[in-house]
């Protein structure tokens, strides 16, 4: 705050000499009067806006008690610094002792004389004791009687020697760390930390300054003590050697059951892979064979079971864009390797997530190279072969154990609605309801008195497996034509949920269930050219190459299909079969032109 002006004019000393002390008194008091004055008509004002000479605002001091936000606030004591004391230091007195103590209390003199006590014994230690005049009354070193003998080695080790003679005779006089007493001489922890036994000197660890002190010891008296323990040095060395020769033999036992246990883990390893490597039998459903009698027969390995669910034989973990790899995998009874079916259906499941939604698969061509183990995931390779504007190609390759045993080509086309549509009509077949299941066929087949028992125990296996597949078969009809034979199947998908799949998704159930039906057709076509009927026709098939044709995109699996197998030749253990869905196909467009769009040709 700046101070107000004399409202009065400074009197001189000779004026002043001329007033009287009563009119001198006035004067005062009437100046500091109006000094008040001013003062008061300062802080009614506030803050003054009119700039002093140098142009700047003139600065005042805020009260601390003010509510403006830049008043100042009383510092706050940081709670890290833990407890503290206040002290009046203009009250604190120098106690001559390196103390400072509150003025007006006592001083204990005891605690000050003990205090002065401690400093002298430690000056007294630190320092080396007085020479005297009379040379008799000096120690000496024992190797050379010198008088300049090394006090830290008397002080500790109560040994007399010269600084020359340690270095003159470092067998008796140099010093050994705690370790290498141990090793050298065999000596224990409690021995070498009793100071009466041997007396030690303590330095600080030159490793590492956190460690524990490093103990030092003198070699002879190191040594002596040995001696006595162990009765003579050679003694000492028997001992050693001993120890020696058991630490390694402990050492070599160690390595030796660690072998046996690596070649314990190694066998136990190699027969767990062997005994997983076994057939596993699943026993199925209880068959009842009369007469208190019953039999259970068996399934494969529920990994290589075929799902009850056409979803789940047809998913695919994708590994990377155009890379898929299976879940699960089925071999059908008495097979050579996983149902082709499958590995179809999964080859076009991974090509349509390659492709374009657009686009609706229309045509395939598949090769079986090698059979495929069910217990090996099937890895499936896209490759990205055309991309047109009406027609799409991609290729797929089945690897297992790193060979290709299965390719696929497959073409997808945009549909074009507006083009002419024709088809075969339908055969007059009985309908799907009054048809046979073909698991009920091969229970009344395993009824016939004739049949030998592992026939019968073949039958109801494939009566078990089709009751628990994903694929319903009932034979619709066989029937010869101009020696043509031909046969008929009702095939429904047991999905559950067919309204929620849509056309590309029932495109692979169609291929799952059309390799199915091969199988079927070709049997039966052997059992009518053999007039037999039973299982001495029945036969195993397998597929060499398949191709499939898709004229529409609006049927669905669970609804019944009816397909239609011809098979016009068998011959040197091979048979052609065509099935209604497969043909010859070419590009035939009728002169109609589907909807234009508004793109640039290139």
């Amino acid at each position: 705050m700046m101070e107000g002006r004399n409202t009065s004019p400074t009197l001189s000393t000779a004026e002043n000499s001329l007033l009287t002390p009563e009119q001198v008194k006035r004067i005062e008091l009437n100046r500091l009067k109006a000094k008040a004055r001013q003062r008061q008509r300062e802080q009614e004002a506030g803050p003054s806006s009119t700039p002093n000479p140098n142009q700047k605002r003139p600065l005042e001091v805020i009260p601390a008690v003010s509510t403006s936000p830049t008043a100042p606030k009383p510092l706050k004591r940081d709670s890290r610094l833990g407890k503290y004391f206040d002290y009046d230091l203009s009250k604190m007195v120098n106690s001559k002792g390196g103390f400072l103590v509150e003025d007006g209390k006592e001083v204990d003199e005891d605690l000050r004389a003990k205090e002065r006590e401690r400093e002298r014994q430690r000056a007294k230690q630190n320092l080396e004791p007085p020479m005297y005049l009379d040379p008799s009354l000096n120690p000496k070193c024992r190797e050379c009687q010198s008088i300049d003998i090394d006090y830290t080695y008397k002080k500790i080790f109560g040994c007399l020697v010269c600084n020359k003679c340690k270095d003159e005779y470092p067998e008796k006089y140099s010093l050994l760390t705690k370790t290498e007493c141990k090793q050298d001489y065999l000596l224990t922890d409690p021995e070498l930390r009793d100071r009466e036994l041997l007396p030690h000197l303590l330095k600080a660890n030159p490793h590492k300054s956190t460690f524990a002190n490093m103990m030092l010891f003198l070699r002879h008296q190191v040594e002596d003590f040995a001696w006595k323990k162990w009765g003579s040095p050679e003694a000492l060395d028997v001992e050693w050697e001993r120890r020696t020769e058991e630490k390694k033999n402990k050492k070599n036992k160690k390595f030796e059951e660690g072998l046996r246990d690596l070649r314990r883990r190694t066998r136990e390893g190699v027969w767990q892979r062997r005994k997983d490597q076994e057939h596993k039998h699943v026993f199925g459903v209880t068959e009842d064979l009369g007469d208190g009698m019953a039999q259970a027969f068996t399934m494969d390995d529920p990994n290589q079971a075929e799902s009850s669910k056409i979803s789940t034989s047809l998913e695919l973990e994708q590994i990377e864009v155009n890379l898929f790899r299976s879940k699960t995998l089925f071999k059908p009874t008495k097979a050579r390797g996983v149902f082709g079916g499958q590995v179809i259906s999964q080859a076009i499941v991974a090509a349509t997530n390659c492709v374009d939604p657009v686009f609706g698969l229309h045509s395939l061509h598949c090769y079986f190279l090698l059979s495929a183990s069910p217990a090996i995931p099937i890895i499936y390779f896209v490759e990205r072969l055309r991309e047109g504007r009406s027609y799409t190609t991609r290729s797929v390759k089945a690897v297992q154990n790193g060979k290709v045993i299965f390719q696929l080509m497959c073409s997808y086309h945009k549909p074009e609605p507006w083009q002419p549509t024709y088809q075969w009509p339908m055969p007059e077949v009985p309908p799907l309801e009054e048809c046979e299941l073909e698991e009920v066929l091969f229970r009344r087949w395993a009824t016939r008195e004739d049949l030998p028992a592992k026939v019968r125990d073949l039958f109801l296996s494939y009566a078990l497996e089709k009751e628990n597949g994903p694929i319903s078969v009932r034979r619709a009809g066989l029937t010869t034509e101009n020696g043509t034979q031909t046969s008929m199947h009702w095939m429904q998908a047991r999905t559950g949920q067919a309204s929620h799949y849509g056309a590309p998704y029932q495109k692979c159930i169609l291929a799952y269930l059309s390799d199915l039906n091969f199988i079927s057709a070709a049997s039966d076509v052997l059992k009518l050219k053999r007039n037999s009927d039973g299982p001495d026709a029945l036969t195993m098939s397998s597929t060499l190459d398949h191709s499939i044709w898709y004229y529409d995109d609006n049927f669905c699996c669970e609804d019944g299909l009816l397909y239609v197998v011809v098979c016009p030749r068998a011959t040197s253990g091979r048979a052609v079969v065509h099935g209604r869905v497969t043909c010859q196909e070419g590009v035939v467009r009728a002169n109609v032109r589907g909807p234009t769009e508004n793109k640039a040709k290139l």
